[in-house]
């Protein structure tokens, strides 16, 4: 006979707990995300940014002020990847 009660309460007492510890998976990376230090990317732009990239960040804001220095950076780092060796 199908659908018994005693059948529920254990299905219902073995998913229970589960469910628990999924909604707790899923919270604590929701809680990493919110937490992370919003600052350390500023500190680093600030101590390593150019006169140009400061007046961006002041007259347009973190976002294209941050855009601007991670090019400038990758430009960088492409050019000192393509130096040959001196060999």
């Amino acid at each position: 006979m199908p659908g018994r009660p005693v059948d529920m309460v254990l299905l219902l007492g073995l998913a229970f707990p589960l469910l628990l510890l999924g909604l707790a998976l899923v919270m604590q990376r929701v809680e990493q995300g919110l937490t992370a230090d919003p600052t350390a990317d500023l500190e680093t732009f600030l101590a390593t940014a150019r006169p140009d990239e400061i007046e961006a960040y002041v007259s347009q804001g973190l976002g294209p002020a941050l855009d601007r220095y991670w090019r400038r950076r990758r430009r960088r780092a492409r050019r000192l990847t393509r130096r040959p060796d001196p060999a």
